[in-house]
């Protein structure tokens, strides 16, 4: 029913060509998709990564996150034009690398918060950079970009299921859909099952399964049956990807204030959270 991924943040912090050997790490693991976060699109090995992709037989789509240089919504209007250029390069690696999605923090600058609420500004430049990048993504190839609401420490300006919708119909292609990951959305989101529901078949395009404390999928507080059917009710037929972070990294857990070991190694806690989210999901099935 459900094809279940894995992102290369569970072995790498900035995936380079020295990570070349996750791609086929993952498969031997037995996920069905491998999630590639591009950290530099302009560094970004694509020309390996896609022989290597080839090689192994593997489904791949993408994410990635701007910053204080690429803001969507910087007061600056050449740091959004070039968070807009970015994202256009973003869109030409998934091309190439024959990924349909590209997730993320694509709006704004990951972390970047303004110390009040979304202003319409904000929302007017963030949605006008969207569409020239949606335009671009659809004249190059068949990607659809996801964005992903996220919590309020790491974003003001999209949290929530129902804003990420309302973000998407005022861009306005049928390319820009809702990116939902399960560590976010327990803090945010009220119920699970309303939240996917507001997304619906034409507005979910991407999910992450994440534990409420980023720990191993199935040990925490996130209702995963009930998420599941609610996925199962809406036909969602794309990736659900496990995304965590190895204890070992410094910038990505300074970010994401990873301070203690949620379990032995990022790849033990993929290799458990799979088989615990199978469980969970073949008993939906039944």
């Amino acid at each position: 029913m459900f094809k279940f991924g894995v992102d290369t943040f569970i072995w790498s912090e900035s995936f380079s060509e020295k990570d070349l050997w996750v791609i086929s790490k993952a498969k031997e693991l037995g996920f069905d998709v491998l999630d590639i976060f591009i950290s530099n699109a302009y560094a970004f090995p694509v020309k390996k990564v896609k022989e290597k992709v080839i090689e192994v037989g593997i489904e791949v789509v993408t994410t990635a996150t701007l910053n204080k240089d690429t803001n969507l919504i910087s007061p600056d209007p050449d740091i959004r034009a070039n968070g807009v250029q970015y994202m256009k390069k973003v869109v030409d690696i998934n091309v190439e690398l024959g990924s349909k999605i590209n997730g993320g923090v694509n709006y704004a600058a990951w972390g970047y918060l303004s110390g009040k609420p979304r202003t319409q500004q904000e929302w007017d430049w963030s949605i006008n950079g969207m569409k020239e990048i949606a335009k671009y993504a659809q004249d190059k190839g068949d990607v659809v970009i996801c964005v992903e609401p996220v919590n309020r420490f790491e974003t003001h300006f999209l949290n929530i299921a129902e804003d990420a919708v309302r973000y998407c119909q005022e861009v306005g292609f049928n390319n820009v859909k809702v990116h939902l990951d399960s560590f976010h959305m327990i803090q945010e989101e009220t119920n699970f099952r309303e939240a996917v529901e507001i997304c619906g078949k034409n507005y979910l395009g991407y999910v992450h399964v994440c534990e409420s404390n980023r720990g191993i999928p199935g040990t925490g507080l996130v209702p995963w049956k009930e998420f599941f059917q609610a996925l199962k009710g809406i036909n969602y037929t794309g990736a659900l990807v496990i995304e965590s972070f190895d204890p070992s990294f410094e910038e990505l857990n300074r970010q994401c204030a990873i301070w203690r070991k949620l379990a032995k190694s990022g790849e033990d806690l993929a290799i458990q959270g799979l088989r615990n989210l199978k469980r969970i999901a073949q008993e939906i099935k039944d």
